[in-house]
Order: C-alpha cells, then sequence, then structure tokens
C-alpha cells in the first residue's frame, strides 16, 4: 500500500519551510540545500524525500546533479484552500475592531 504524505505536516515543519524558501527563487542540489543548514546531509535528503513526495518540490536531473526546484502549482493549492480561512479570521478581526474602537469613543 502506498502511502501519500499530508502536505500540512509537511509544511509545519521548520526545516522543510526553509527548504521551500530556498528552492523558491532557483532550482538547488541537495548538497547546496544542505549547505544551509547544521545538520546531517541525511537529514536533509529525507526532508526533500518528503517534499517530493508532497509534491511540493519537483526533482530533475542535469547530468550527475539533481536539482529541486518548487512546484508553484501545488503551493497554489495550499493558498486556494487556506484563503477562505484567512478572510473568516480578517472579518472576525475588523469587527473586534470596530467594537474596540466603539468603546473607546464612549469612554
Amino acid at each position: 500500500m502506498n502511502l501519500r504524505r499530508d502536505v500540512f505536516q509537511a509544511i509545519a515543519d521548520p526545516t522543510r519551510r526553509a527548504i521551500l524558501m530556498l528552492v523558491a527563487s532557483q532550482a538547488m542540489t541537495a548538497g547546496a540545500i544542505a549547505a544551509n543548514f547544521d545538520t546531517a546531509r541525511p537529514t536533509v535528503s529525507k526532508h526533500l524525500q518528503i517534499l517530493t513526495e508532497c509534491e511540493l518540490l519537483s526533482q530533475h536531473q542535469n547530468g550527475r546533479e539533481i536539482y529541486y526546484h518548487l512546484n508553484p502549482q501545488k503551493m497554489k493549492e495550499i493558498a486556494d484552500f487556506i484563503e477562505p480561512f484567512r478572510h473568516f479570521w480578517d472579518d472576525r478581526f475588523n469587527k473586534l475592531e470596530a467594537i474596540m474602537k466603539t468603546y473607546q469613543a464612549n469612554q
């Protein structure tokens, strides 16, 4: 049975979020990514594997090197899922702000 990793569990890890930020602007090899962290390269490779399994990163081979790059479509799917929640909380905070302004005006 092939289990699919949960994308939200993947981005919950701060190291994996940092990796996504690194490759957001340019494709990088595993070695170049690992050079940015104070952890063992196999640890970074495991993070890359998880991000790839979640389709947040894709990889392509150029000669002997494998380059990882951000999958913008998958990131858009996450953003699209989160957007209604952002609107909900924006609305809530705007209502709270209005209540606080009314309260301050009456003081």
